[in-house]
């Protein structure tokens, strides 16, 4: 399992097991959102066409990120092609040779499983496993977490696929279908951030993803039913939830958990600078933490420069704290739970100074997580 060992961090993030049970609950409450018609009625009309096709298969890899407080966890965002779930489980071991051989059966299963439940419904139940994966990034190997992704291509070959990390551009797609070396490609694990299938690179994906000709996992449908940072809107609005149907347990749940959510557009420019310190301001069409910027921090100028209608305002939530050695400052800490459909997968957390979440911080990166 070559990972990236500088990208582990020797500290240990102590999560408690009520604020866990509440970051699963709140998994499988927007798991099952997303499967409410009157949601996807909702949700449809905001969504490019792309988005509105239904495979009829999920997501791989989903990733839910928190932060703690002392009122509980604190959604800040769901990602659709979440990295870090094997970095997460390095941390919890000296080095790469132990975690191979503590690697258990169970946990391979775990990641693997998924991927079988995906091309078993993408095939209509004719394979229970994908014959010939490929695992699709920009420029893959200039990606930080490329050695985590031939991982991952490493467990399909030991499960007895064919798999290979590739540049879209390296397949030769189109309606008929997608090839690598004029051998067909069955599945594609999309660790790709054009979410919506946008780019010219992509389009001979889209093209064979839209004709039933592939599967792809994480897709654009699952992209804009949940990781679209915009949901967080009607997430935060305890109205719209109430009238699409959700039960009242849930809503109490979200409007506990999910931060109030406001598109730019709809806010008052010069009531909202006078309050930015209450905002984090998120480009809904950037992914991880790019271009965030925390309202404290920010000049009239780069205010004055955001986009009405790409612009997300999120309350602000402090991340929590994790003490480092006595010399050194404790480090801002995210958690993740990563889940497939309304199943925990695993939690990891990341540690780093700054902003918002990097994997550069000297002594951050992936954390070992004790629940207490």
């Amino acid at each position: 399992m070559p990972l990236y060992r500088e990208a582990i961090s020797d500290l240990t993030v102590h999560l408690p097991r009520r604020d866990l049970r509440t970051m699963i609950r709140t998994v499988r409450a927007l798991y099952r959102l997303s499967r409410m018609p009157a949601y996807r009625q909702a949700v449809m009309p905001l969504v490019p066409e792309t988005a509105r096709f239904d495979p009829g298969y999920d997501a791989v890899m989903m990733g839910y990120d928190f932060h703690l407080t002392e009122e509980g966890p604190h959604l800040i965002e769901v990602n659709t092609n979440a990295g870090g779930a094997l970095l997460s489980y390095l941390a919890g071991f000296e080095n790469e040779a132990a975690a191979r051989a503590h690697m258990s059966d169970k946990l391979k299963n775990a990641f693997l499983q998924q991927f079988a439940e995906e091309i078993h419904a993408f095939s209509q139940g004719r394979q229970d496993r994908p014959r010939h994966v490929a695992i699709v990034d920009e420029t893959p190997q200039e990606q930080f977490l490329y050695r985590e992704m031939e991982a991952f291509a490493g467990l399909f070959r030991d499960w007895g696929c064919k798999a290979q990390v590739v540049d879209p551009q390296q397949l030769k797609a189109g309606a008929d279908g997608a090839t690598l070396d004029d051998e067909a490609v069955d599945l594609i694990y999309n660790r790709h951030c054009d979410f919506y299938l946008e780019e010219p690179a992509m389009a001979g994906i889209r093209d064979a993803y839209l004709n039933r000709r592939l599967c792809l996992t994480p897709n654009p449908f699952a992209y804009g039913l949940l990781g679209d940072k915009r949901r967080m809107v009607l997430w935060s609005d305890v109205g719209r939830l109430k009238d699409i149907g959700v039960s009242q347990e849930h809503v109490e749940l979200l409007r506990r958990v999910v931060p109030v959510s406001r598109l730019l557009r709809t806010q008052d420019r010069d009531a909202l600078w006078k309050d930015k310190s209450h905002w984090v301001f998120k480009p809904v069409d950037r992914f991880g933490s790019r271009g965030v910027l925390v309202g404290d921090k920010m000049t009239r100028k780069r205010f004055n420069a955001l986009d009405d209608d790409t612009t997300l305002l999120q309350q602000f939530v402090a991340p929590s704290l994790t003490p480092g050695d006595e010399a050194e400052k404790p480090m801002k800490t995210d958690l993740r739970l990563y889940a497939y459909r309304d199943r925990i997968l695993g939690v990891g957390a990341r540690l780093y100074h700054g902003q918002v979440t990097n994997l550069r911080t000297e002594g951050g990166g992936f954390a070992q997580v004790e629940v207490v």
